[in-house]
């Protein structure tokens, strides 16, 4: 059995970083998926492929696969750089702002 973990990325319609702090435990796919040719629907007999495990630190993760013998490679997160800038545009609404704003 052979599984990945990962942090999630964040979605693409959402600027903040809500659920992305979890790491996750995915199993491979170990068969293909078949179109049915009835309904057109995707499906597989493959039951591990709806699992998704999620801890709170990556060594919980890796703990948990060393545990139960699943063979797991881990994705390193790519780290976003900070979006807040000094003189920003909420900086406009600051309560501690000396000057006037003016258009």
């Amino acid at each position: 059995m052979r599984a990945r973990i990962y942090q999630p990325a964040r979605n693409a319609m959402q600027s903040g970083a809500a659920k992305t702090k979890v790491w996750v435990l995915e199993y491979a796919p170990a068969e293909a998926r078949e179109i049915d040719p009835l309904m057109g629907w995707t499906g597989s007999g493959d039951t591990q492929a709806q699992v998704r495990l999620k801890f709170e630190t990556r060594e919980a993760a890796e703990a948990y696969a060393r545990a139960n013998g699943i063979e797991a490679t881990v994705a390193e997160p790519h780290k976003r750089k900070a979006t807040i800038r000094p003189g920003g545009y909420g900086d406009n609404f600051a309560t501690a702002r000396r000057e006037v704003w003016t258009h």
